[in-house]
């Protein structure tokens, strides 16, 4: 399994953590690197284990979901974050993908779903609803890198584009017959000059201002 999605799992809820170990380990593709029971723990596994995805609850004693997730950015932690949430938590999507969440999927998801959702953020993916994207919106960071966009080159405006269509790296190489390290340049390069601080709020952006791929 060495080219598996390592996966870390972070939830209070033993049977939950149990339930979801059992599903993702029959996958060939997703290995269960490790469990956490709060956020101050998921932090630390996150950083020893080095996941690629990390399934997150967000109501957690202590450190909750959105804390540890803010956390784990502070440590520059690469892993992508796939926020684990009910229909009644919704108002706490919005802060979580503020703070850097690749996506959310709801706890009672369809298993094959989840498996999908987490090779898509894997793969560089944002799993952004309409009803979600549309709140985030009305956040102030929304509007960060307002006035901003006559700075990006032509080929920087494309990538953004492809990124709000929620393409990967690698299918926006593809797209543009680029190198991955060259369509990575080119997207630290939007971020940088739009102020923004990942992926997630490069695709509003480029919604809000009708920047499409």
């Amino acid at each position: 399994m060495a080219d598996a999605i390592r996966v870390l799992l972070v939830d209070d809820h033993q049977v939950v953590r149990r339930g979801l170990r059992t599903f993702l380990e029959v996958q060939d593709d997703i290995e269960v690197v490790g469990e956490a029971a709060d956020g101050a723990e998921g932090v630390d596994r996150a950083q020893e284990l080095t996941p690629d995805v990390v399934l997150m609850d967000v109501k957690m004693p202590g450190l909750d979901g959105v804390a540890a997730l803010r956390r784990l950015r502070e440590l520059d932690n690469p892993a992508r974050v796939l926020i684990v949430t009910s229909f009644t938590e919704q108002r706490t999507v919005v802060p979580a993908l503020r703070a850097g969440a690749a996506g959310y999927v709801y706890k009672d998801v369809d298993p094959d779903a989840l498996a999908t959702a987490i090779r898509s953020v894997h793969a560089g993916h944002v799993l952004l609803q309409p009803e979600v994207a549309g709140a985030l919106l009305t956040q102030e960071e929304a509007n960060s890198g307002q006035g901003r966009g006559g700075s990006l080159t032509e080929r920087e405006r494309e990538v953004l584009g492809l990124i709000a269509d929620g393409r990967s790296n690698r299918e926006i190489a593809r797209a543009l017959v680029l190198s991955e390290k060259t369509v990575k340049t080119h997207v630290s390069n939007i971020l940088m000059k739009l102020d923004l601080a990942d992926r997630t709020q490069a695709a509003l952006w480029a919604v809000r201002h009708g920047v499409t791929g």
